[in-house]
Formats: C-alpha cells, sequence, structure tokens
C-alpha cells in the first residue's frame, strides 16, 4: 500500500506569534490609557454660558482647586501645583511663542472668590490681554 505524505506547503504563516504580539500591546494600552488622562479634579461651577469655539490652537488651562492651588495645563503638564511666580513666568513664555492662544480659568465651585481673580491678576501681568472662565452647563431639571 502506497502511503501519501502529507506535505506542508513553504507559502503557510504562522499567525500565532502575531496574535501574542497583539495580545501583549491590547494590555499595554489598556494600562496606559488612564494615565493619559490630565487635569486637575476641579468642580466647576455651573452656568448657562454659550460653549466655547474651538480654536486650533490647544489653550493654555489654569486651574483653581478647592485649597486655592494653582494648576497650569500648557500641553502634558497640569498634574502638579506652581506658585504665582512660576506661573507669571510660564504663560509669559508661552505667550511669547503663541501670542493668538486662548487662556482660560477653570475655578473650583467651592474655592474663594478671590483666588481666581488673583488667578486672573496673574495672568494679566503675564501679559495677556484676554482671559475665559470655563463653567459647566447646568444640569437639566427633573419634572
Amino acid at each position: 500500500m502506497a502511503r501519501r505524505q502529507r506535505r506542508t506547503m513553504m507559502g503557510e504563516i504562522n499567525v500565532v506569534p502575531y496574535i501574542d504580539v497583539m495580545l501583549v500591546l491590547l494590555v499595554i494600552f489598556m494600562v496606559t490609557a488612564p494615565m493619559l488622562t490630565q487635569g486637575v479634579k476641579v468642580d466647576l461651577p455651573q452656568a448657562a454660558a454659550k460653549p466655547v469655539d474651538q480654536e486650533k490652537q490647544e489653550p493654555i488651562i489654569i486651574s483653581v482647586d478647592a485649597q486655592g492651588d494653582y494648576y497650569l495645563n500648557i500641553e502634558d503638564q497640569g498634574r502638579s501645583a506652581v506658585n504665582a511666580e512660576m506661573l507669571v513666568i510660564r504663560i509669559a513664555a508661552e505667550h511669547r511663542l503663541t501670542p493668538n492662544r486662548p487662556v482660560y480659568v477653570r475655578g473650583d465651585a467651592a474655592v474663594n472668590y478671590g483666588a481666581v481673580i488673583t488667578a486672573m491678576t496673574l495672568i494679566q501681568q503675564a501679559g495677556v490681554a484676554s482671559v475665559g472662565l470655563l463653567t459647566q452647563p447646568p444640569e437639566p431639571r427633573k419634572k
């Protein structure tokens, strides 16, 4: 009896290593994605204001938390508090590089109003003429 020998084709590709690599990359992205969120937890006051137009440039956002600490959010910054002097220096430098870049202040609803005004004054000392305030839209009323 003649036995047929099984032949393997040279064109077959073993996909198991590719699946392993894909699963490793998936785990890496799942672990790093939550770390990419930036900013400071601020409970914004609610106000019925019209939304800000989307600009081509990423805005500079200064957050004032409930304790009155300042946080500067320029691209990947935003996790560490800055003092008033450093705030003025960093905003002045960014404003010289991109003078039309919008600047906004996010003040926590529980913070003293004076801390937000002080932040706006520091921004004006840095040479920025126009400063916007960020709020949250009010929650819809339940009937």
